[in-house]
């Protein structure tokens, strides 16, 4: 039995059962691209599927509305996959597992996707609705917008006739965005070299960390489990010596890293070392990041003697030194709009392979020269290191726009609605409006959404009053923008 048939509204929570039900991972799409494409062929809808599995979807404008400028209401499909380390779910051919809290939907032990399948359930049921007026509508639906909106990226705009369009990638009720930052994913590859070693092998993980979007949250003074481990194999080496074996952290570089796990050889009668310096750590960190990681936790586990390949010293000593000055978190506020972001980066995945240490960053900032100097400084420390670098999914800042028809219709429309002002705010979070606008001459653009809580982490929890209120909004706007 469907566990949300009995929550409203109806159509919504239908479909977003449906959608959590088909595996969609990013670059795991086709399936739930296909599941777009069957919806409209049953409903004799027209549509677009292009190569990259990006889907649109045409309603025509309802009676009174034939002259209204078209709409566009856009979201993506694919979600971050992240588990909790004792959950086994495959996340390529399994659906997930919701469960019902209060007024809360999370999944068991893995991330809900409510970003963004809210945006895609809410676009379904508008397009299967025949209870309210609304101007002509062109449905988006884009990939792998998590790994670096690739599908916004290589969409074909000129399949799009309107310049209205509503954004749904947003997690905070009552707050409308209107600009964001502009991103880059910047890859540095350190090549290492190993020798043989013999000694005590131990294992030292990070965990308990709260992580989040590294975007979203990037300002919440949240902890990353990769630049905590440099920091810990940099004062472990102030006290015994070690040979650094593995070392791995993080799974997306927009999800702040919440575990990183390293193997050492060390010396039988230094193994005491290593943990009283992971005691002591442990109660450092946890004072330094009160109030929001309070449960930093450092693990060391004595796996026995071990021959192995491990870091030559001269690599070990670079790979420390590239771990400690890589920049992490804030690094510049706005000078113009108070309390937004302008710029700063994640070391979102880490990996020491046998002949490279990869590091894949997340850079973001809504100034474009501010986002390119950040690059370059990590490039730079890359390449002084012997290192190489390049950089992927790089995407525009969606700019302000002063004049704003469709936001000042929103505006209006929660005003009477709510009795309240609609906050109208720019965001530090990267979306694909800023691919759209750069495109798309003349768009004018706003996002909005419910309210989605720890998104990218396994604790995701969608508010479902939130859901049906902003679902009421969203009609209230459509039934609105007749002219």
């Amino acid at each position: 039995m469907a566990i949300l048939e009995n929550y409203e509204p109806k159509n919504v929570f239908h479909y977003f059962e449906e959608i959590c039900s088909i595996p969609h991972g990013s670059g795991n799409t086709k399936q739930i691209s296909d599941y777009l494409v069957n919806f409209a062929k049953e409903r004799q809808l027209k549509y677009v599927q292009d190569e990259m599995n990006n889907v649109v979807i045409y309603k025509p404008a309802t009676p009174g509305y034939e002259n209204a400028p078209t709409v566009i209401l856009q979201g993506h499909m694919d979600m971050v996959c992240e588990k909790r380390p004792d959950v086994e779910h495959d996340f390529t051919t399994e659906g997930l597992k919701l469960r019902v809290d209060g007024d809360y939907l999370s999944a068991e032990g893995t991330t809900l996707g409510g970003d963004d399948g809210i945006a895609v359930a809410y676009g379904l049921a508008i397009l299967d609705s025949t209870d309210f007026s609304h101007p002509a509508l062109e449905v988006v639906f884009t990939v792998d917008e998590e790994i670096g909106l690739l599908g916004a990226d290589g969409f074909d705009c000129s399949v799009l006739k309107g310049r209205r369009m509503i954004n749904l990638d947003s997690e905070e009720e009552g707050r409308l965005w209107v600009s964001c930052a502009g991103g880059v994913s910047g890859n540095s590859y350190l090549t290492v070299q190993r020798v043989e070693a013999s000694g005590e092998k131990v294992s030292v993980k990070i965990t308990g960390l709260t992580g989040g979007h590294s975007g979203a949250e990037i300002h919440k003074n949240r902890a990353s489990a990769n630049i905590l481990m440099g920091q810990f194999l940099y004062e472990l080496g102030t006290i015994c010596g070690y040979a650094l074996k593995e070392l791995e952290g993080g799974l997306k570089d927009n999800a702040i890293p919440r575990e990183c796990t390293a193997a050492l050889l060390v010396l039988p009668e230094e193994v005491s070392l290593v943990t009283s310096q992971a005691e002591k750590m442990q109660a450092a960190f946890r004072e330094e990041y009160a109030g929001s990681d309070e449960n930093i936790t450092i693990q060391v586990t004595k796996e026995g003697n071990e021959d192995a390949e491990v870091l030559h010293p001269t690599s070990q000593e670079k790979v420390i030194f590239f771990l400690m000055n890589l920049p992490f978190g804030v690094k510049k506020m706005s000078g113009t709009i108070e309390g937004l972001v302008e710029t700063s980066c994640n070391p979102g995945i880490m990996k020491l392979y046998r002949d490279e240490l990869f590091v894949q960053t997340s850079i973001r900032s809504s100034v474009g020269s501010a986002k390119e100097a950040l690059s370059h400084k990590i490039q730079y420390l890359s390449e002084f290191l012997g290192g190489e670098y390049d950089t992927e999914g790089n995407y525009p800042a969606w700019e302000y726009r002063k004049d704003s028809r469709l936001r000042d219709k929103m505006v209006e429309v929660y005003k009477e609605m709510y009795h309240q002002d609609l906050q109208v705010v720019a965001i530090h979070a990267g979306l694909e409006c800023g691919l759209f606008y750069e495109r798309m001459e003349g768009l004018d653009c706003t996002s909005l959404g419910p309210n989605i809580l720890d998104i990218h982490t396994y604790e995701e929890r969608l508010d479902m009053p939130s859901v049906k209120r902003v679902w009421e909004y969203l009609v209230k706007v459509l039934e609105a923008l007749r002219d």
